[in-house]
């Protein structure tokens, strides 16, 4: 079935080929810019499409004049030619031949330019050119391989398009190393000697940030560097991070993104980038020096200004889907090289297996795509010096068949992976397919986002546990859930809040979301916030409401810093940052979304950001809040102390019994004279020894600390109670070893045990 408008359609068939053309190499895949042995120079251009009848690879001028040169050679599925004179900053798109029978799978549709998959730069965006529909705005209808407004919508994704997409569509760019030319990624120069940090897992402290609204509202950045990569490498950004102390930014996607068609027509783009499109480019959105190429050298640059700041920058990856979504979604570039070969499909080969809930899941198992996958990973690790990975739905990578697999081959493929194997490797352990679960599940080397801890902590702060047993597993780095296959505490990326959800403060003001914004009568966003707004719903100016959230965030981020495990903060939860209720503002790109940096001068919020940086540094410097190995809770040498002892508030160690009763409140000492680890030296590792209270119930409650052999005294360190913290440094209020002390209401107390 085939029918579409006749203008600006294109003819099936590869055009006539030009005056000169070489067979060139299948690889590596991609375009790339070399010098022949003859001393010419060009472009070598290698596309891998299976089931293809014909390939041309297409050359655009300024005025968008389209030239094109058909692939003649094909070596193992690859369809490859070296195009002599073509340049660095030349742009370019493919057109691939072949059946249209979606009944089968198969939609090939040479009227549609693809975006290469192996572009390392792309200029345009998918969605700056829209067209009109009704009283708004929508994605061009060329965009879409089938008439998307056929009258029969049933069937619209059966029907061709043949209107030529290509005035719609971004160009990938050529791009080479240091040649001083458009196109120029940044050279080698000056990427040479980039010192990598090499942060260890249980020293990090992760940083979750948009490289967008991170930077957009920031008063010292200069207003052309705002919402890009040169913004976040500015000084001005940089002290931010540096005086907090994080060791890692985590950014939220900058592989080159789409945005959807149903955001376009209610006026909203995506702001998060979770709908990638192109594996080897940087979001061109994000560049401020240009996007025919420069936005590569940009990258680099910024990556080099953190590592300079010891700062490790770990990306945000979507390998489980692409921006092309459904059957009925646009062809952008896997769906028209050959979407059988890229995608899952159903047993209905016209649809799609969806575990990712974004309409399409591409197939790893498949040799092409896992060789697509891993060629990114390497390139972003070895040639943009980036220092690892969080793979969002990772559940959706490791399925085989059909179930999820920790024996796959995304995952033996990393495992035995010289390069990806050393790098930070964060799953998100779960998709939304049956079995997609898998908190606790995937094998060493890996490290996961902890949700368990996540909903532990909530309901605790929130009055909602009815015992404290699981908050002891989440403050002790979730030994049941890995502690097995040599895993190590580390293995838990403890967090709170995360770019979805609430903020912090977003959490302790609302109990429901306010998403209407986005457009969907507040139906998207998740109903299981975990949530307490401290007796008022939204933004009061009560007094006791908001000194009572203070508190509340207080304590959220106290006990998020003492915890064994990787700690991850959300930019601007330190600071108090707000989206008012929104849990979902994946289309917010304005002040919803962005830091507000005024509030550092907010006497309410700057002290958060001080106890933030100063619990930080209290972790930094005591090994005995970053351990290496699990607990085992008993004495680690002969007349020691057990490594880990819970405590009641009578000072009594926690029975069996007393872990099952009705309670709020957990003392949880941390011997740092029996840490089972040796330094770089082989010398035992010694520290100082903590105790902490933390004390949910919202009345005082009189806490005794634990006598000898634990403490002669303690000294208090930290009281969530008080807005402002004693001076670091400075030495705390003594009490003896065995006295009581009052615990007021919601509060964590961290002392030091002096020995005697």
């Amino acid at each position: 079935m085939s029918s579409a408008p006749e203008q600006e359609t294109v003819e099936d068939g590869p055009l006539a080929p030009p005056a000169v053309i070489r067979p060139g190499s299948p690889t590596p895949l991609g375009a790339r810019y070399r010098t022949a042995p003859d001393g010419v120079a060009g472009t070598n251009f290698a596309l891998w499409a299976g089931g293809a009848e014909a390939v041309e690879v297409c050359l655009f001028d300024d005025e968008e004049r389209e030239t094109r040169h058909p692939l003649t050679e094909l070596t193992h599925e690859i369809w490859h030619g070296f195009l002599p004179g073509v340049r660095p900053g030349q742009r370019y798109g493919y057109r691939v031949h072949g059946r249209w029978d979606p009944w089968s799978g198969a939609r090939w549709n040479p009227a549609k330019l693809l975006l290469d998959p192996y572009a390392r730069a792309v200029d345009g965006d998918f969605g700056t050119c829209t067209e009109r529909v009704g009283a708004g705005r929508a994605l061009p209808a060329q965009l879409y391989g089938h008439v998307r407004d056929w009258p029969e919508q049933r069937v619209a994704d059966t029907v061709r398009d043949d209107r030529d997409s290509a005035p719609y569509v971004p160009k990938g760019v050529v791009v080479a190393d240091g040649t001083g030319e458009e196109g120029d990624d940044g050279g080698d120069d000056e990427w040479r000697d980039d010192r990598r940090p090499k942060t260890p897992w249980p020293d990090s402290v992760l940083y979750e940030l948009h490289v967008r609204g991170f930077t957009m509202r920031h008063p010292g950045i200069p207003e052309h560097l705002r919402g890009t990569y040169a913004g976040l490498a500015h000084p001005a950004a940089l002290e931010h991070l540096v005086r907090l102390g994080i060791t890692a930014v985590e950014l939220l996607p900058v592989h080159q993104f789409a945005h959807e068609d149903h955001l376009v027509r209610r006026g909203l783009r995506n702001y998060w980038g979770y709908n990638s499109i192109g594996y080897f480019a940087p979001h061109a959105g994000y560049a401020a020096t240009g996007t025919r190429g420069q936005q590569v050298g940009e990258f680099k640059r910024m990556v080099r200004a953190l590592h300079d700041a010891g700062i490790e920058v770990i990306l945000d990856v979507v390998y489980n889907h692409t921006a092309e979504a459904g059957e009925r979604g646009p062809t952008l570039s896997l769906r028209g090289i050959d979407n059988r070969g890229y995608y899952r499909l159903a047993g209905d080969a016209r649809r799609y297996a969806d575990y990712t809930g974004c309409g399409n899941t591409l197939h790893v198992v498949q040799p092409n795509v896992l060789r697509l996958i891993t060629d990114s990973l390497r390139y972003w690790v070895t040639e943009m010096g980036v220092d690892g990975f969080r793979f969002d739905l990772a559940a959706a990578l490791a399925r085989s068949l059909h179930d999820v697999d920790m024996l796959s081959p995304f995952l033996a493929v990393i495992a035995q992976d010289p390069v990806l194997r050393r790098v930070k490797l964060i799953a998100e352990p779960w998709d939304v397919g049956s079995g997609g679960y898998q908190v606790g599940a995937f094998p060493p080397l890996w490290t996961e986002w902890n949700d368990r801890y996540r909903d532990t902590v909530r309901d605790f702060w929130r009055g909602a546990q009815r015992d404290v047993r699981d908050l002891g597993y989440r403050l002790s780095g979730s030994s049941d859930l890995y502690a097995w296959g040599g895993r190590r505490p580390y293995a838990s990326v403890n967090f709170i809040t995360a770019h979805d959800g609430f903020t912090l403060r977003d959490l302790v003001t609302y109990e429901h979301k306010r998403n209407a914004d986005n457009g969907e009568s507040n139906r998207d966003g998740t109903h299981d916030n975990r949530s307490w707004n401290c007796g008022t719903e939204g933004e009061t100016d009560e007094p006791a409401v908001t000194a009572l959230r203070r508190r509340q965030l207080r304590n959220l981020l106290t006990t998020l810093l003492l915890s064994t495990g990787v700690p991850m903060l959300v930019a601007g939860d330190e600071m108090g940052r707000t989206q008012h209720g929104n849990n979902n503002a994946y289309c917010q790109d304005n002040t919803t979304s962005w830091l507000d940096w005024s509030l550092l001068d907010d006497p309410h919020w700057r002290p958060l950001a001080d106890l933030a940086a100063r619990l930080i540094a209290l972790r930094r410097a005591h090994p005995v809040l970053r351990r290496r190995a699990f607990f085992s809770g008993r004495p680690q040498r002969r007349g020691g102390l057990r490594d880990l002892a819970w405590f009641t508030a009578g000072g009594t160690e926690m029975t069996e019994k007393d872990w099952y009763a009705p309670g709020a409140t957990l003392g949880m000492y941390l011997s740092g004279n029996d840490i089972a680890q040796r330094d770089a030296r082989g010398i035992r590792v010694v520290d100082d020894s903590f105790f902490a209270v933390l004390h949910a119930d919202p009345h005082p409650r009189p806490v005794a600390l634990p006598g000898a052999p634990w403490a002669a005294s303690y000294e208090l360190l930290l009281d969530t109670a008080r807005e402002e913290q004693p001076v670091a440094g400075a030495p705390g209020p003594r009490h003896p070893a065995g006295c009581t002390v009052t615990v007021p209401g919601r509060t964590v107390m961290l002392f030091r045990a002096v020995p005697g």
